[in-house]
């Protein structure tokens, strides 16, 4: 129990006693004498009574003369309660001494206006709560400027940094912050300062809140946690008050470190949409938190984290040094990192004693932190579904293909000559990865739908992470994406529309060559496009054309020709290898499914782009 709920309680327990007190003064103050009624009767035959009072059941009066017998010595008022004129006269034939008896109804008194006093607080209480939202005790209208920030302790939180993997550079900055926090006396002693601010920047579920998490969990000082959303409320002038009282109690527990999730919430650009309407409210609130980034001084040991996958819409002023003095890129892991991100999320299932963590990372470009934890556990559900004693590559290979291409769509029943077109588009994908140098690996190759609209898919598994890409590489990649339509117009003389969304990736890499990469000779090494989305994959921007009709005329040529040549290239390939696309139609039609040393060994049999087909493994 707390100072405050003590002294009120004590308080209470004086006005009681000394509300007790004065009642007992004042009924001494008034001296009257409570006698038998039998007692009244003698002092009313001897003469002694002067006047009385009578109500409907006592008699108060005052004495000629005061009494002298104990314990009533003194006294010249007295008061006395009636009894029934028979039943008095009976007992004073008999000598005995009577007195009457009213019941005390005190207590119902006390009770018929305490009840309701006390239903209308409780009623108004709850709805003062009601008005207030839920916020715990002490909720309410009065309460709403207060801070919605949630206080973490050391032991409040089990994530510590051994918990966290693939963000290697991220996490030393962290656990530098955490060294500081904890000595700043060794850190200090070159005239080093803390940073005032950290901003953890990275796409979604790349692992930014649980680098927080780790920090609340390693460092031993309070850690405040709260959501850019939580600071605006209906009510103008609520969010500057919540930032307020957030660094208030801060300062008073300092260090500490605060840490504000979803920060482009909160710390958006002012005046950035002037079409949309008034941000009054918003801007209050971050004109506030920028004054007190500037106010607090950086000794007492205030650290604040943000976290947000939308950098290009924050606020300058909240980007400056001195405000958030660090940003710190929170990006993909690599496949080392993936491979450490999933040795950490294979603790929680029972894995095949065989099992080769690096062998999973590598079927698992681009995915991030959130992306393998959830890949374990669909692997752990495929492995629970067909009752196996514990989890496998395999299953590993089903839940990617889930998560990649989506739910197989066995139902979904294909009449022959679908199946025949699905199954030599496929084919026709991978025989011209297998040629092409520069391509990824196929993995596997199936015709059973999956998904929304795929019918069919053929999975390539890259050897290594990619940062770069030739322009060698992008044309074989053009190749690939269209050999699928190449081997449908070859085998049945005619297009399908199975090959809408392989047209459109082409386009999109051919139109990324000429306007953006400058991978055309004749258009020169110019960009004429920009990035068409934000730094993270935010809301598209519109496109602003800074060129004439001309060149724009020119960029569509060129990309017609990337297309096109790209097209005869992947059309060369399987005419070379016309009678391996047949073979791999006829086994995938059959099968349904290839993968593992039985693709591969058809696919050895590929000659590279340039050379005459290979004979049949059983000619030689």
């Amino acid at each position: 129990m707390d100072k405050n709920k003590r002294l009120k309680i004590l308080y209470a327990m004086i006005a009681v006693s000394g509300v007790l007190l004065a009642q007992e003064y004042w009924v001494r103050s008034q001296g009257q004498a409570p006698i038998p009624y039998s007692r009244f009767q003698q002092l009313l035959a001897q003469g002694k009574v002067q006047e009385v009072v009578v109500d409907a059941d006592t008699i108060q009066g005052v004495l000629k003369a005061p009494l002298e017998t104990e314990p009533y010595q003194g006294r010249n008022r007295f008061v006395t309660t009636q009894v029934r004129p028979e039943l008095a006269a009976t007992l004073e034939k008999a000598g005995v001494t009577f007195t009457g008896r009213v019941d005390s109804n005190w207590f119902h008194t006390i009770l018929s206006w305490v009840i309701p006093v006390a239903l209308f607080g409780a009623m108004w209480v709850w709805l003062a709560r009601r008005a207030g939202g839920a916020g715990g005790p002490g909720a309410g209208l009065m309460s709403i400027g207060k801070s919605k920030a949630k206080v973490y302790v050391e032991t409040g939180v089990a994530v510590r940094f051994a918990d966290v993997a693939g963000v290697d550079e991220a996490k030393a900055e962290l656990e530098e912050v955490v060294s500081f926090l904890k000595d700043p006396k060794s850190y200090g002693r070159l005239g080093a300062r803390m940073p005032k601010g950290v901003l953890l920047v990275g796409p979604p579920g790349t692992g930014k809140t649980l680098l927080a998490r780790a920090v609340a969990g390693e460092a031993a000082v309070p850690f405040f946690s709260i959501s850019g959303s939580e600071f605006v409320e209906m009510f103008v002038g609520v969010g500057a008050a919540r930032v307020r009282d957030l660094f208030q109690q801060a300062r008073l527990k300092a260090p500490c470190v605060i840490f504000i999730d979803e920060l482009d919430a909160l710390g958006r650009a002012r005046g950035a949409y002037p079409g949309m309407g008034g941000h009054d409210e918003k801007e209050q609130t971050l004109n506030q938190l920028l004054a007190e980034l500037d106010g607090f001084d950086p000794t007492t040991g205030i650290v604040l984290l943000g976290a947000t996958n939308r950098p290009e819409v924050l606020d300058p002023a909240l980007l400056r040094a001195g405000r958030f003095d660090r940003q710190v890129l929170v990006d993909r892991p690599d496949k080392l990192g993936r491979a450490q991100i999933l040795a950490i999320h294979l603790r929680k299932v029972v894995v095949a004693p065989g099992l080769r963590v690096e062998e999973v990372a590598a079927l698992t470009p681009g995915f991030t932190g959130a992306d393998l934890a959830n890949l374990v556990n669909e692997a752990a559900l495929v492995a629970t579904r067909r009752s196996a004693e514990h989890v496998s590559t395999e299953d590993f290979t089903a839940a990617i293909e889930r998560i990649v291409a989506g739910l197989e769509k066995r139902n979904r029943l294909l009449n022959p000559m679908e199946r025949r077109v699905v199954a030599h588009h496929e084919m026709g994908h991978a025989i011209v990865a297998a040629a092409l140098s520069g391509s990824d690996p196929v993995h596997k190759i199936s015709i059973i739908p999956r998904g929304i609209g795929a019918l069919g898919y053929t999975i390539q598994r890259p050897t290594e992470d990619r940062y770069l890409m030739t322009r060698r590489e992008l044309e074989a990649k053009m190749a690939v994406l269209l050999g699928g339509r190449a081997a449908e117009e070859m085998i049945f003389g005619h297009l399908s529309t199975g090959a809408s969304d392989d047209i459109s990736k082409v386009t999109d890499i051919a139109r990324s060559m000429v306007a953006r990469y400058g991978m055309f000779p004749r258009l020169g090494p110019l960009a004429y496009e920009t990035e068409p989305n934000g730094f993270l994959g935010g809301m598209p921007q519109p496109q602003r054309r800074l060129y004439s009709e001309q060149t724009a005329h020119d960029i569509d040529v060129a990309i017609r020709e990337l297309v096109e040549a790209a097209q005869a290239k992947a059309r060369l390939v399987l005419e070379g290898s016309r009678g391996l696309l047949e073979e791999g139609a006829r086994e995938l039609l059959a099968r349904e499914t290839l993968a593992g040393d039985e693709l591969q060994a058809l696919l050895r049999r590929v000659p590279p782009a340039g050379e005459p087909p290979r004979a049949p493994a059983s000619a030689a």
